[in-house]
């Protein structure tokens, strides 16, 4: 077994981290995390860690480009300083739907942060929610994508009426059937095709919505003009209320506008990234914590335990 456990927290997501710590009875392992005057990143780490099995938390998040940096050259500490072994817990990894070439000469961006992440230092990734299954197979060490749906699934079982679980697009569908069975609830989809990013041109509902509460799950909102045009969508073909569900909260843009304006009753999200002021902004959000899971999840990492135990 690796040596003591100790847990390294990023800039991107402190609240998280402290969460975490909390749960496993633990003090986080202080590292200096600073600038120089010019933006360049300065990192120090300021405990003994030679051989001790260390987890790294950081959700690649806006600043995505900065927090990816950080997380790097902490990597790169903690490897020349001899750590037994380096977990990079990123709740939400950035860069995942540029998983492949969709333009020529254009890159898999994807592939170049996993690459970057794996030459850096890290020994296993974990995270939750992927964008896409198979970004694992970009990185050459072990991954463990968990999921957050055993935490939504407990808000979700307190909704009255009869459910349809929504998925917001065909490559979401797989997801949707998995709450869908553990609710026991029936499976909608939403057939949308684009014009060019973040424009949608068509949408049509796929089953039926008739006089039931409509749940929309995603792996995350971004500008949130998707899921919002699926909310007025579901309405238009008699569903009697809509909430939506979805892992990562990115919003971006004016996707807290959006929300405020849709016709959601509500809007689940975890807190893989901070919300900040956009929680005070957006009235419907209703933010559930996947600091447990983590925690569950490190430490049995750790202790050489089994981690799909966790998995749905």
């Amino acid at each position: 077994m690796p040596g003591d456990i100790k847990i390294i927290s990023g800039t991107s997501n402190p609240e998280l981290s402290k969460a975490i710590c909390t749960k496993l009875g633990i003090e986080p392992t202080p590292v200096l995390l600073d600038t120089f005057s010019d933006g360049e990143i300065r990192i120090e780490i300021q405990d003994n860690v030679r051989g001790h099995d260390i987890f790294v938390i950081q959700s690649t998040c806006c600043p995505v480009n900065f927090n990816i940096m950080q997380t790097s050259l902490i990597l790169d500490a903690l490897k020349r300083a001899s750590a037994g072994r380096v977990t990079a817990v990123l709740p939400y990894y950035g860069y995942a739907r540029q998983d492949r070439k969709v333009s020529p000469r254009a890159p898999i961006s994807a592939k170049l942060v996993a690459d970057i992440l794996c030459v850096a230092g890290m020994s296993r990734l974990m995270t939750i929610d992927v964008h896409a299954g198979q970004i694992q197979g970009f990185f050459n060490c072990p991954v463990d994508n968990l999921f957050s749906a055993p935490v939504a699934l407990e808000h979700l079982r307190s909704i009255e009426g009869e459910l349809v679980i929504v998925s917001p697009d065909a490559g979401g569908v797989e997801r949707a059937r998995a709450y869908a069975k553990r609710l026991n609830a029936s499976l909608a989809i939403i057939d949308k095709r684009r014009d060019r990013p973040n424009q949608i041109a068509e949408m049509h509902v796929i089953g039926d919505v008739s006089g039931k509460t409509a749940v929309v799950v995603d792996d995350m909102i971004d500008t949130a003009g998707t899921i919002v045009a699926a909310a007025d969508l579901l309405f238009a073909n008699g569903a009697v209320d809509v909430l939506a569900c979805a892992t990562h909260a990115v919003l971006s843009g004016p996707a807290v506008e959006r929300l405020n304006n849709s016709r959601f009753s509500k809007v689940l999200v975890s807190d893989t990234i901070p919300l900040g002021e956009k929680a005070d902004l957006c009235k419907k959000l209703q933010v559930f914590s996947i600091a447990d899971l983590l925690a569950k999840a490190i430490y049995n990492t750790h202790t050489e335990s089994s981690v799909s135990e966790l998995f749905v």
